[in-house]
């Protein structure tokens, strides 16, 4: 009989080789499961805007410059919306941003108009994005507003710079922030504040490892 064979150490290097895999193709950024609710009720707010202001998908997708999908899957709660996009599209439907700021209204006592308190706050989620707002003003009705900003980590605030129609102001609660004013850039920490004029451009972004909540002072109301 003859002797066994030995398998080789290239055979068995053969054996033991795992099978190359394809790799995944990136998909477009989705919500969260968190931001899932927030974001069908943004989509449905834009689409009723739309419809009501009599305007078709491919015409407010041409103005803004983005596709008829990528409307579409906004108005379905399936996509990322930025606050540069999301300016557009109010822009457009010929509304402020503030308008998409979701929750209760205060219950009718002698607090409203004045007083929010905390689980009443209205707030606006911009899908996909890391970026959450509270409305802390009682309504926009005022010569300002209050907003408390929180950004996650890495979180930007837009494509590219923008400017608004009003003066802005903020102070920095906890974390760092990145803020791009005219292309001069400022490290923000806890404590620190900062202003921007009318019409200035800016950008802002949470450089650290930690979210970064700020609050602004904008006046008027040109959110």
């Amino acid at each position: 009989m003859a002797p066994a064979v030995k398998p080789t150490a290239t055979r068995a290097k053969t054996a033991l080789k795992a099978p190359s895999m394809p790799r995944a193709r990136q998909r477009p950024s989705r919500p969260k499961a968190n931001e899932v609710s927030s974001a069908v009720l943004l989509g449905r707010q834009i689409r009723d805007l739309r419809v009501a202001k009599g305007l078709s998908l491919s015409e407010v997708a041409d103005t803004i410059d983005k596709s008829v999908g990528y409307l579409s899957q906004c108005e379905r709660g399936q996509s990322e919306v930025s606050i540069t996009t999301l300016k557009a599209i109010a822009d457009v439907l010929g509304v402020q941003i503030g308008s998409f700021f979701q929750g209760l209204d205060p219950k009718a006592s002698a607090e409203q108009g004045i007083v929010v308190r905390r689980e009443q706050r209205r707030q606006l989620t911009f899908p996909g994005t890391g970026i959450d707002e509270a409305l802390l003003s009682p309504n926009l009705n005022g010569e300002a507003e209050l907003i408390l900003s929180t950004f996650a980590p890495g979180a930007v605030s837009g494509e590219r710079p923008v400017s608004r129609a009003a003066e802005q102001s903020g102070y920095v609660l906890t974390g760092e922030l990145s803020l791009s004013v005219e292309n001069r850039v400022f490290r923000l920490r806890e404590g620190d504040s900062f202003r921007i004029e009318r019409q200035q451009k800016y950008l802002v972004k949470n450089t650290g490892r930690v979210s970064a909540t700020s609050l602004w002072v904008i006046a008027p109301p040109r959110y």
